[in-house]
């Protein structure tokens, strides 16, 4: 049985049971939002994954299992700070996310250093792959910022949607790139369409 079949009340004794018994190393949720539901989850240091609509939620459950911990489990009530965070983003009242980030996902070297630099990036702002590979250390190297780009585990809270072409295209996005112009015209980082 699956957590999506499990009445919510079971699901969340479960989910308290684990982590009271130390139990639980990954608690995740899905969370409506105006671009579809997203999966979320978090470890006991932060939000580690940010799945879009798009992807296979078994796939990042799966992701999760092989390179986080086995000890998988939905535990929405875990998940409520993000959640009241994404709503309040969703809706344009928050610019800037508070909750912690678990960066074990982004690897080391370059590929972190391009995504702690893109979280840097403050709301309704842009930048480039070249400047994002230039804070990173290396100005060349603008394609493999954006393959670090591309594969940020925690979209929309590492913000790599405000990273863009250097001739200002909006270049590509895990997520779309529909979903991509949504979230810079959210922001204001794009006119609105004529």
């Amino acid at each position: 049985m699956t957590g999506t079949q499990m009445k919510p009340e079971l699901l969340e004794d479960l989910a308290a049971r684990a982590e009271a018994e130390g139990l639980l190393d990954v608690a995740y949720a899905t969370v409506d939002s105006p671009i579809g539901p997203l999966l979320v989850a978090s470890t006991p240091r932060g939000i580690v994954r940010l799945g879009f609509p798009s992807e296979d939620e078994d796939d990042v459950l799966d992701q999760l299992a092989t390179r986080i911990s086995p000890r998988v489990l939905e535990a929405p009530a875990r998940l409520d700070a993000i959640r009241r965070e994404l709503d309040a983003y969703f809706e344009g009242r928050l610019h800037s996310f508070k909750a912690k980030l678990d960066w074990t996902l982004t690897g080391q070297g370059f590929r972190h250093d391009v995504l702690k630099h893109t979280a840097a990036i403050p709301y309704g702002r842009t930048s480039t792959y070249m400047e994002m590979a230039t804070k990173a250390g290396n100005r060349k190297a603008y394609r493999a910022a954006g393959n670090a780009l591309g594969s940020n585990p925690i979209p929309v809270i590492v913000p790599c949607h405000r990273v863009l072409a250097t001739g200002g295209g909006l270049g590509g996005y895990g997520g779309g790139l529909d979903v991509k112009e949504r979230l810079l015209r959210l922001e204001g980082a794009l006119d609105a369409p004529a």
